[in-house]
């Protein structure tokens, strides 16, 4: 009895702190993408339910590169259907039981359908197992150049093997523990609970003295928690958030054509009483800023694009400036802006609310030389398979460059003349435009 009220007493503390570190954690990054403007994606609830069940459930963009969208098809699967097994450890853990679900549904018309659930289960961790060599290869093994950019040097490489090793470490508690127990019922009762994976296990594990099988099977079972508690836990800190934030992020997809540029409310302002003398400029509150210089000046969505980030690099393999080798890499972006938050959520946390570094995303973060290589294409935001758009923030932050802070080419700047005295980026009037019909 006593060792009972310990057990639950240890696996309440397990499961209760890491809920609330965890908790603390996404409720910063919350408060990261809140300090963001206001952006009113104009779209319906059809609209927005469809993008989010093809893009982020279906992996709809994903199927691009087939053989990696197969392979991480099955790690999205297993890890999805996995968590069946991972309610009855719950049930487990807070009762002090021993497979609740199976003992409850024995001899009744659930116990094939729970046997069937659990070998399931095996039959796709088995198959992440070698997806997971897979994926590990491919990063260190296998030359693909968007994992060896210059950005994913550091953190970002270490931060994808981390995860693989996590996968490894908990495929392998998952077999113990199933094992284990297998083989324990096996001696008790002459036959395996009819597992797939694990009955096999437990014939091969059956020789061992009762003792030693219940404690592999608690190993097992203490790992697969671990596991799962310590992967909540790294999760906001890694690339794999995108596993949460790729549902919100494609639920508020923006519905307009990718080409399309949003304006400048304060120009479009200035334009429309231009062309309408009865329109009324609205009021505006304070000074106008065109553009974004940091992140408070970009909108909650292009922050939710940067922490939605998987780090893939599909962006950058697909962008003609970083193919021709300039530096632009809207990988990069999205991970300059996240990192920009989180330093800025550092500052506050050490130095208190008014804390000020006197940094900025734009100059500090991402170099001018970075946004000016940008050719609007649009490719990184068609590539990206959780609808991220990288070139709304490379918009905003050169706009600012440009009109706040005058730092543009010659030629540019010639362009920029000709537009606004000619209407046409070419150096001749208006009313010449047409002369050239003169010589049909």
């Amino acid at each position: 009895m006593l060792l009972d009220i310990l057990q639950i007493l240890l696996f309440t503390a397990m499961v209760g702190t890491s809920f609330y570190i965890g908790f603390r954690k996404f409720k910063e990054i919350y408060d990261n993408i809140m300090m963001g403007k206001p952006e009113h994606i104009n779209s319906s609830f059809g609209f927005r339910l469809k993008s989010m069940l093809l893009i982020a459930l279906g992996q709809k963009k994903m199927f691009k590169l087939t053989f990696a969208a197969m392979l991480h098809m099955v790690i999205y699967v297993s890890f999805v259907i996995t968590q069946i097994e991972l309610v009855e450890i719950f049930i487990d853990g807070f009762t002090a039981g021993h497979r609740r679900i199976f003992h409850l549904s024995e001899g009744t018309f659930f116990q094939p359908i729970y046997v069937f659930a659990i070998s399931f289960i095996e039959f796709l961790t088995l198959l992440t197992l070698f997806v997971t060599i897979v994926f590990i290869l491919r990063r260190t093994t296998f030359k693909i150049d968007r994992f060896k950019k210059p950005e994913m040097k550091g953190f970002p490489a270490k931060d994808a093997l981390l995860i693989l090793t996590f996968e490894l470490t908990l495929i392998t508690c998952i077999f113990l523990m199933n094992g284990a127990d297998s083989a324990i019922h096996l001696k008790e009762h002459g036959e395996g609970y009819g597992f797939l994976i694990g009955d096999i296990i437990g014939k091969m594990l059956i020789g061992l003295p009762i003792g030693v099988l219940e404690f592999l099977e608690k190993i097992g079972w203490y790992g697969h928690l671990s596991m799962v508690l310590g992967f909540l836990l790294y999760l906001p800190y890694s690339k794999h958030l995108h596993i949460m934030l790729a549902f919100p992020n494609t639920y508020f997809t923006r519905p307009e054509p990718k080409g399309e540029i949003m304006n400048m409310p304060a120009i479009q302002h200035e334009v429309q009483s231009m062309f309408d003398p009865s329109f009324v400029v609205p009021a505006t509150d304070g000074e106008i800023k065109f553009g974004a210089k940091d992140v408070y000046d970009l909108s909650w969505k292009s922050l939710l694009d940067a922490y939605t980030c998987t780090e893939c690099g599909r962006c950058t393999a697909a962008c003609p400036a970083n193919i021709t080798g300039k530096k632009l890499s809207p990988r990069k972006i999205m991970m300059d802006t996240r990192d920009r938050m989180e330093d800025i959520a550092k500052g506050k946390k050490e130095h208190g609310p008014d804390f000020i570094d006197n940094k900025t995303l734009l100059g500090d973060y991402i170099t001018g030389e970075e946004l000016r290589a940008c050719t609007t294409c649009n490719a990184c935001v068609e590539e990206c398979p959780v609808s991220i758009s990288p070139l709304s923030i490379i918009v905003e932050l050169r706009r600012n460059l440009i009109m706040e802070e005058s730092d543009s080419p010659a030629e540019w700047n010639n362009v920029f003349a000709n537009l606004e005295n000619n209407q046409a980026p070419w150096q001749f009037s208006p009313s010449d435009r047409l002369n050239w019909t003169n010589e049909l």
